[in-house]
């Protein structure tokens, strides 16, 4: 005997609105200043200058520690009569060389790492060699080969620009997940192509880690060869300015030099690295 299901009646149920639970407010203008990263390294710094005009007033001695009063006054008056800026150029110039190619040079050997056995054997012995091998080091080498001239400064940029971003580069390609790999071959992806499409966009946060190491390590190599070496070509860099006005017992232009340096590398790092993080692997939510 059949029996029919019994049917339940369809109903529909009003909700009342929750006038009991508060809104959510919006945050304080403090708190929500807070959030803002540039805020708080701003804060940071003011805080650090604060106390350098305090320990340099406490002091009281100008040739051995100027005020950031001081400084910063050095550091305007050098970027108005455009010695300053023009020192900058002739050190960035260098620096571009030396970096660009120690990145071509770093992407070949990570690229013949990752294709061949041979290869991987040559990336482990000559970075087990080099990498412990401090750059500025090789500057009297480099004299020697090379002469008095950039050449010489751009060999040791790219020594030590080379190894910290082949060995970042290698980590990540081995990190790639085999799926990758294998969906690469499965299209028929070999050699640079398969380098370029699949392990590259891959392994990009380690590639980014070793692109930060290898500017930080170019950037203060250059600054420690410019000290030793001298002007270039008649030209002076950075470096040159801070030891030239050491000489002269320009304390203030000293610190002016060098605040220079670590304003270069907090705009390096937060204008370009910070910015290609941001469009690159934590828009693609490979990196929080």
């Amino acid at each position: 005997m059949k029996t029919t299901p019994s049917v339940r009646v369809e109903y529909e149920v009003a909700l009342e609105p929750l006038l009991s639970v508060p809104l959510e407010r919006e945050l304080p203008l403090a708190q929500r200043l807070w959030q803002h990263g540039w805020l708080r390294k701003s804060l940071i710094l003011i805080v650090l200058a604060i106390a350098w005009e305090a320990v340099a007033r406490y002091q009281a001695n100008d040739l051995l520690f100027p005020s950031f009063l001081q400084t910063a006054s050095a550091l305007y008056d050098g970027t108005l009569s455009g010695e300053l800026p023009a020192k900058v150029g002739v050190s960035l110039v260098v620096l571009l060389k030396g970096y660009a190619l120690g990145i071509v040079l770093a992407f070949g050997l990570t690229t013949l790492a990752v294709s061949t056995q041979i290869g991987r054997d040559v990336l482990s012995t000559l970075t087990s060699m080099f990498n412990p091998l401090p750059a500025i080091a090789l500057l009297p080498l480099a004299l020697l080969w090379f002469g008095l001239g950039e050449n010489s400064l751009i060999f040791v940029l790219v020594h030590s620009v080379l190894w910290a971003l082949a060995l970042n580069t290698y980590a990540g390609f081995l990190g790639v997940s085999e799926t990758l790999r294998m969906a690469g071959r499965n299209y028929g992806l070999r050699g640079l192509r398969f380098v370029l499409l699949i392990l590259v966009p891959a392994a990009l946060p380690s590639i980014l880690s070793g692109l930060k190491i290898g500017w930080a390590f170019a950037w203060r190599t250059l600054i420690a060869a410019e000290l030793v070496f001298g002007a270039t070509s008649g030209k002076g860099g950075l470096g040159w300015y801070i030891f030239q006005n050491r000489n002269e017992l320009y304390t203030d232009k000293v610190f002016a030099g060098l605040a220079v340096v670590i304003l270069i590398g907090l705009l390096v790092e937060n204008l370009v690295f910070n910015t290609l993080e941001r469009v690159t692997v934590k828009r693609w939510g490979m990196q929080r």
